[in-house]
């Protein structure tokens, strides 16, 4: 029993102690902190800053992988699909593919400046 009640109350003081330190990290209570502790606190922070940057990079890096890879396969299976095609349907070329292959598209637009009766028909 007495044991159970010496664990507890170590329990306890690591609670305080990680709420405390949890509080320095969210930036409340400084106020009663030495330059020392607040060099410490920022360094901690620091490091932790550096590893969660990491991490995200490694995350966007193998993202970036699945994603090429993903488009590979894509392409394989389409390039598989249009040799399934008959002959006649092969030179057809989806509307949204020759926008990516074309480097100039002529768009007409119309300007107007003025108020709205100024404009000419």
């Amino acid at each position: 029993m007495l044991q159970l009640e010496r664990g507890s109350a170590s329990m306890a003081k690591q609670i305080e102690l990680l709420d405390a330190s949890q509080r320095k990290l969210l930036g409340h209570g400084l106020s009663s902190c030495t330059s020392e502790e607040l060099q410490e606190t920022e360094s901690l922070l620091v490091r932790s800053l550096s590893l969660i940057r990491g991490k995200k990079a490694q995350l966007w890096t193998n993202e970036i992988k699945h994603l090429k890879e993903k488009e590979r396969l894509l392409l394989e299976e389409n390039a598989r699909l249009i040799e399934k095609l008959p002959a006649q349907e092969k030179g057809f070329v989806p509307y949204r593919s020759q926008i990516g292959q074309a480097s100039d598209i002529d768009v007409e637009t119309q300007l107007f400046i003025g108020l709205p009766e100024m404009r000419c028909s």
